[in-house]
């Protein structure tokens, strides 16, 4: 009687009292011990298939794609593009360079042969004036001319060895090596070599006689051997110009391969002349060099 009074007077008082009522309901809820919590960060809910979200990018149309990124050169790529760079380089500064000679030798043979060939004909017109023709005067002349011309190639030959190889070699030594730009210190020998030629000439010409004739003979002898001198060795044989029909002439070819085994110095410097420079090989015994030069040359003017 007194547990059904207070249990139904307990029950009427937490009707009454609406937080006895809550607390008497949360006890008569089932207990969650052992359940995980729906947000309890270790479990694993699987997914429901279907429900992934996918993100799509439509173009509008009239839009234009965007530019592609440029591809990134490897590092043996951009060395082989330098490379290319530095040939096309020398190639450039090489044609410049035979293009500055090329002038400075047409004009200078141009220039020194019509002067010779004037110097020639105004020198006898004027002594033929009287009527008479010098005629030992005029045989000494070309004579001289001629024995001046191939006297050159010994002087050369001699000055080349006891000369430019020695005391001068401060001066020759840029003919032996690798040229950086159109002339060289070793042109000054053409120069130093004019000088005797112009007076020469100078005197032969305003003067008469056997004397002046034979000085005019001889400086118009040593000027035809600097113009040859100058397109063989220069020209046919250091390709400082193009030579044209020249470089077909079979001893001249035999001459540009004597004179580059020179520079190889295979015979101590031999040869050092450079028309006769295929019989000084020979005389050393250089012969079988000079064929292999000879084949080396004509197989790269084939390609």
């Amino acid at each position: 009687m007194a547990a059904g009074l207070s249990g139904s007077t307990m029950a009427s008082f937490a009707v009454k009292n609406p937080l006895l009522a809550a607390a008497a309901r949360f006890r008569t809820l089932p207990s969650r011990a052992g359940r995980p919590l729906p947000f309890s960060p270790f479990t694993r809910t699987a997914r429901r298939r279907g429900q992934e979200t996918v993100t799509c990018f439509v173009p509008q149309e009239g839009q234009a794609p965007g530019p592609a990124p440029e591809p990134v050169p490897s590092l043996e790529e951009e060395a082989a593009s330098a490379a290319e760079r530095r040939v096309a380089e020398r190639k450039a500064r090489k044609q410049s360079e035979r293009r500055t000679y090329l002038v400075a030798a047409v004009m200078s043979s141009l220039g020194v042969t019509s002067m010779a060939i004037a110097s020639v004909y105004y020198r006898f017109a004027w002594q033929m004036e009287g009527g008479e023709v010098p005629m030992t005067e005029m045989l000494g002349t070309f004579a001289l001319s001629v024995g001046a011309a191939v006297g050159m190639e010994f002087w050369a030959q001699w000055a080349h060895k006891a000369l430019w190889h020695a005391s001068l070699w401060h001066m020759h030594e840029s003919h032996h090596r690798p040229r950086d730009g159109p002339f060289e210190l070793n042109d000054v020998f053409a120069i130093i070599n004019a000088g005797p030629a112009i007076a020469l000439l100078a005197y032969g010409f305003f003067h008469r006689g056997l004397i002046p004739g034979l000085c005019f003979g001889a400086g118009l002898g040593i000027t035809l051997f600097g113009m040859a001198y100058m397109f063989v060795h220069d020209g046919l044989v250091h390709r400082r110009f193009p030579v044209g029909p020249i470089a077909d002439v079979p001893y001249f070819r035999r001459v540009a391969a004597a004179h580059k085994i020179h520079h190889m110095d295979k015979f101590e410097g031999v040869p050092y002349g450079l028309f006769l420079g295929p019989k000084e090989l020979e005389d050393v015994g250089g012969l079988d060099e000079l064929e292999q030069e000879l084949a080396r040359i004509n197989r790269t003017r084939s390609i």
